[in-house]
């Protein structure tokens, strides 16, 4: 008998909070467990560090590289410790360590610091997910901030370089570094136009550094999701526009972090994507548009 994940649909419960966002304050919580994935072993005894690993796309990613027998870093700023204690739980109850790395990767001394323990604690490095982002929406270029615009810069690529250029002593054959993109990197968005233009960069960063790398045998790729049901959410909108999150898709809802993280395990996995790299894979609920 056929299973069929059931997630739930919009609208949400309208809902905002202030900036990072918490995952324990949203209603519903943000499914990450993957009831149906199974574990095959695919990471057996790897490394992965994941930035912006306490929630959302992150914490999924994290329980999933867990399952197929990584130990995983954390990266996550400070304020979100609640988030990532839940986390570094749902890790160790797959059965592998966790390590815990409070910090902000717009700092290159932390990303470094962040790498070199990373390896020290866990023993080496296979995997990297730049996956820390920020997104703010404003309802015009005129809106934008400078501030805000230097933040989005320096969290969503400045912070990706940073912890690749970081990792790739670190790494070797077989080893794979996944950023997360986005669907507005591709299509724009009118009022998120400084965070569609990260995306779009990292869409670009991902494909040099395939190039760059390729003769290493480290594969780069990326995840470029569409709406998905995060702490970015209420975070960075209106309630009313977090209630009507994901409708728009011809599935009619935003996807759950459980039903996302599973790319990143394909990415990550030399069994399932060896002759992969420099690849952008949208997960976008149904639409056909995406380029």
């Amino acid at each position: 008998m056929s299973q069929v994940q059931q997630e739930p649909k919009s609208p949400m419960p309208a809902q905002s909070q202030s900036a990072p966002g918490h995952e324990h304050k949203m209603t519903p919580r943000p499914r990450y467990q993957a009831p149906l994935y199974r574990g095959s072993g695919k990471l057996k005894d790897k490394v992965a560090l994941v930035t912006g690993g306490d929630s959302g796309i992150g914490r999924a990613v994290a329980v999933l590289y867990a399952r197929e027998g990584a130990d995983v870093a954390l990266v996550y700023l400070s304020v979100e410790q609640k988030d990532a204690d839940e986390t570094k739980q749902a890790v160790e109850a797959e059965g592998r360590r966790c390590l815990l790395l409070p910090g902000d990767v717009t700092q290159v001394a932390f990303c470094k610091e962040a790498t070199e323990r990373t390896v020290k604690e866990l023993g080496g490095l296979d995997v990297l997910v730049n996956n820390a982002a920020y997104q703010m929406r404003q309802k015009g270029l005129e809106a934008i901030t400078d501030e805000q615009l230097e933040r989005t810069f320096r969290t969503n690529i400045f912070g990706y370089f940073y912890m690749a250029r970081a990792a790739l002593p670190h790494l070797k054959q077989g080893s794979a570094i996944v950023n997360t993109g986005s669907i507005a990197g591709m299509e724009g968005n009118e009022t998120l136009i400084d965070y569609a233009s990260t995306k779009g960069a990292i869409h670009a960063f991902t494909k040099s550094l395939a190039q760059s790398l390729v003769e290493k045998k480290i594969r780069v790729n990326c995840v470029a999701p569409g709406p998905v049901w995060t702490p970015f959410i209420p975070m960075s909108g209106s309630a009313e526009k977090t209630a009507k999150h994901g409708e728009d898709t011809p599935m009619k809802r935003p996807a759950q972090p459980e039903e996302v993280a599973p790319a990143y395990v394909f990415f990550a996995s030399e069994a399932d994507s060896s002759y992969i790299t420099g690849e952008v894979l949208t997960l976008i609920g149904g639409q056909t548009t995406a380029a």
